[in-house]
């Protein structure tokens, strides 16, 4: 039914009254293109279902080839190199061995021919030998000097001698990242191994003993089998025979399969409660395969909030049902499809299944979700509650699984409409909880002595213990370094281990790898290790009490990454990771008080505390236009909310109506944040897509591109500051990229220039499927690289709630808020202050600084966002008073 028009009012003029009529028309018009829009994209994509495989695998086969072809090629350069610092390593061992063997030797000399009198010629050869011994040492605490008080003059890094400072990854023969250097001199971690393993000799543990923490037995977490037998402890050999079927009945899952098999076919929505560890991720798709839920072409599908995990898990699913990975069993990341058209059992993180509503509203290729590690909270999890929860009712047929942790299951029960909790008993035993009588001042260094403490005073069994990033993990690892070389032989071996999402995935898996006899493992890691991941033969916990989480502060639109006291919740869960496999302990680093006054009860779900920018997008693009009244399992905050919905009105993603645009249903098909997608889709208007791409793909890896390694500081930041761009950061970055093209995508000249291969790889990749999306949303790829200011304004048109400007102040402050702001020292544009920039990214840590700027015009900014800038906000007041030392005038290319 068509409405009336409306009466106009007495003071309006033909004029108005024209411009709104044409405001309407233009709207009805752009929602009309949008739904083409849509419409153009679902044929296309059922076009593309029924080739989809064999198209996608050939491809990806002759890329594979290619890329296989070019590090062949890589490596062989570096072969001669390699048997160098081989014979050099080679010959330094053989080294340590002749004077360990000459030591002996006196000493057993000594001791034999102590009462015997020796002639002329056999004192020579002794003395001779403790001369030759006596300065070998010498040689040896020389070197050990220079290592650390040495001046390095920095040479000429002209082309003939850049190839000095090539180093050699052994196992890959391609150049070392900042991590790669890392995991060779660090490793600590995970080939030099401390201690020995006789430690008969010396002192007792006086290094130890002298700063060690008071701990207060407080309780004892009970176990579900402290009261059975424990079962007799396998030898490696016999745990090596268990094939992967007597692992899976080992799991405490498996008595209760049928059960849950009934369970599932009974009710449409079933809570599922269960330790970490029980097999409740791996073995229910293959229970519910088994059953005949992915019969008629039916798929199970699992959500993860990691991807990590999601890879993993379809790696573990692919081996125990004994099928190639991507074929029955595969798995769906953001920028990677690892699945096809025979694939059953599907592994996701939960921002791809959002991703799924859009060409699959109903989920009608699923028979069975499974939302697993619901008790995350995390923002993608909390979204897809509320979506399950209304397909669930108009389609009957679907099952709806809902994985939880022990957590939180009452509360999800309650949500979904008093569903029903299944509850798996874990393999968990007793574990004492200890507490400090007094708060540490500083926990990183109170993990490094609980961790020596435990390992001279318990028995044996493996030490987990809780950090909250890649920094603090490094920082703990080089002092409990120091403090085992102090130490020597008086402590038995220790093998450090590190786990965060950084570190390469053979570094990972090596947790996993069996503690040799007579030895301890201690693990340092993140919150991952909470519920993400178990592992075997933790008997101890360390648990400082503190984790890294995003806040949003919706006043000055700042995202900070801060470290903050975890939740009881938690705790507790970091506790329980002590009694899987025996009676545990836990130390954790602060009071009983603190525990029972200052902690929260749960920790605060993503979706109260981070911006929503991206989600509210993703709702709106499935037609969810009643944001305020969407079925939340908790609310965001409602600025939070109208901050998001104002963002992307200023984006052009949403009308004056609040619905979605043209703009917005492009920009929905983009896995970035929405001003990164509205720069992608603003590169069409000023004919530089191809740029506009490769520097996108290049800031997803951003942080991980180059590293310094600590003796080769000066040359790294000489051949870093040789890809600076005069107009900013993007724009080095993009230098980066299509100087790595021109080598053919070298593998040497990342090395030689200090950049990590692993993440220039990842760019290729991801900028690969960016071009897809780009085609997807019938964009043109075009290259405009010699006029960087329209590269700039693409970015500008995207970002322009990223603006600062230099104040006469001598700083700068945001535009809009007001609020300084810090150039970050590793920019190009760190030492030349120019008056108006972009940012990518504001980070707060010591100071609130931005991270990847450039150089813009305020006149730039009431072209892309007119309806956002006034002509007066961008006046330039600073232009007398500013002195002529700092500040400068922008200039364009």
């Amino acid at each position: 039914m068509s409405k009336s028009k409306k009466p106009r009012k007495r003071y309006e003029t033909d004029s108005e009254s024209d411009s709104v009529d044409s405001a309407e028309e233009a709207r009805k018009r752009d929602i009309k293109e949008r739904d083409e829009f849509a419409e153009r994209l679902k044929k296309r994509d059922e076009a593309k279902t029924r080739n989809i495989v064999q198209a996608s695998d050939r491809r990806a086969y002759e890329e594979a080839a290619k890329r296989l072809k070019l590090e062949n090629a890589e490596r062989e350069k570096i072969i001669p190199k390699l048997r160098v610092e081989s014979r050099r390593k080679y010959l330094e061992k053989r080294k340590e061995d002749k004077v360990a063997e000459l030591e002996a030797d006196i000493i057993d000399d000594e001791y034999l021919f102590e009462e015997e009198v020796l002639t002329q010629r056999e004192k020579k050869e002794r003395e001779h030998k403790k001369e030759l011994l006596k300065l070998a040492q010498e040689h040896e605490k020389a070197r050990e000097l220079e290592r650390v008080q040495r001046y390095h003059m920095p040479r000429d890094l002209g082309k003939s001698s850049v190839s000095d400072y090539i180093e050699v990854d052994e196992l890959e023969k391609v150049p070392q990242s900042e991590q790669k250097k890392w995991e060779k001199d660090q490793m600590a971690s995970a080939v030099f191994k401390f201690g020995s393993k006789d430690a008969s000799k010396g002192d007792e543990y006086e290094l130890v003993l002298e700063d060690q923490i008071d701990f207060i037995q407080a309780l004892q977490m009970p176990g579900s089998r402290d009261k059975i037998k424990k079962e007799p402890e396998l030898t490696e050999q016999e745990k090596k025979k268990l094939t992967i079927e007597e692992t899976k009945i080992s799991l405490p899952i498996f008595p209760f399969k049928e059960d849950l098999i009934q369970a599932v076919q009974e009710h449409q929505v079933l809570i599922i409660e269960g330790e970490t560890g029980s097999g409740k991720t791996t073995q229910i798709p293959q229970y519910l395969h088994e059953a005949g839920f992915t019969n008629d072409n039916k798929k199970i599908g699992c959500t993860q909030p990691r991807r990590v995990a999601a890879m993993s898990v379809a790696a573990r699913v692919a081996q125990e049902m004994g099928v190639k990975l991507g074929n029955e069993v595969g798995y769906a990341i953001r920028f990677e499809d690892c699945t096809s058209e025979r694939t059953i059992i599907k592994y996701m993180t939960d921002g791809t299944l959002h991703r799924e509503f859009l060409s699959e509203p109903d989920l009608q290729s699923y028979s069975v979700m499974i939302i697993d590690e619901a008790h995350e909270r995390t923002l993608h999890t909390d979204i897809l509650f509320g979506l399950v929860k209304d397909i669930a009712r108009f389609r009957p047929d679907l099952k709806l699984l809902i994985s939880s942790a022990t957590l939180d299951a009452q509360k999800f029960s309650e949500f979904f409409d008093d569903a029903p909790i299944f509850r798996i008993p874990g393999r968990r035993f007793p574990v004492d909880i200890y507490y400090t009588k007094a708060p540490e001042a500083d926990y990183v260094d109170a993990c490094v002595i609980s961790i020596l403490q435990i390992h001279v005073t318990q028995p044996l069994g493996d030490i987990l213990v809780f950090l909250t990033g890649q920094e603090e993990i490094e920082t703990c690892q080089e002092l409990l370094q120091d403090r085992l070389r102090r130490l020597g032989s008086k402590v038995k071996e220790l093998i450090v281990l590190p786990v965060y999402a950084n570190l390469p995935s053979d570094m990972q898996a090596k947790i996993f790898d069996p503690t040799p006899p007579g030895a301890r493992k201690v693990v340092l890691a993140t919150n991952i290790a909470e519920t993400s991941l178990t592992i075997d033969n933790i008997i101890y916990v360390i648990d400082p009490g503190f984790a890294k989480q995003n806040y949003f502060n919706s006043r000055t639109g700042m995202e900070s990454l801060m470290v903050v006291p975890i939740s009881k919740a938690s705790a507790n869960q970091r506790a329980g990771r002590a009694g899987r496999v025996a009676a545990g302990k836990c130390f954790r680093l602060y009071t009983a008080w603190s525990y029972k006054h200052e902690l929260e009860d749960n920790t605060v779900p993503e979706i109260q505390r981070i911006n929503l920018g991206n989600a509210v997008l993703m709702l709106k693009a499935l037609g969810i236009n009643d944001l305020v009244h969407f079925d939340f399992l908790d609310p965001p905050p409602h600025e939070t909310l109208v901050l998001a919905l104002e963002q992307l009105y200023a984006l052009g993603a949403l009308n004056h109506h609040g619905e979605l645009t043209k703009m917005g249903r492009r920009m929905a098909e983009f896995p970035v944040d929405p001003m990164m997608a509205k720069t992608l889709l603003a590169s069409e208007k000023y004919k530089c897509s191809e740029e506009v791409v490769t520097i996108t793909a290049m800031l997803s890896v951003n942080s991980a591109i180059f590293y310094r390694p600590k003796d080769k500081i000066i040359h790294a930041d000489t051949a870093r500051k040789n890809f600076n761009h005069v107009a900013g950061d993007h724009l080095s970055l993009l230098n980066v990229y299509n100087q790595w093209r021109d080598t053919d995508f070298s593998t040497q000249w990342c090395y030689e220039n200090f950049i990590q291969y692993r993440s220039m790889k990842r760019a290729r990749d991801v900028r690969e499927q960016l071009v897809g999306l780009m085609q997807r949303v019938e964009i043109e790829m075009v290259s405009n690289i010699s006029e960087t200011v329209d590269i700039r304004k693409a970015i500008t048109a995207g970002y322009f709630y990223h603006i600062a400007r230099f104040s006469k102040g001598g700083n700068y402050k945001t535009v809009k808020h007001n609020q300084t702001v810090t150039i970050h020292p590793n920019s190009s544009l760190f030492d030349e202050l120019p008056r108006w920039i972009l940012y990518h990214q504001l980070v707060f840590t010591t100071k609130e600084f931005m991270r990847q700027v450039i150089e813009i015009e305020s006149k730039w900014l009431l072209e892309v966002a007119p309806h956002y800038y006034k002509p007066k906000e961008l006046e330039d007041s600073t232009n007398k008073k500013m002195p002529k030392t700092i500040g400068r005038a922008t200039k364009t290319d």
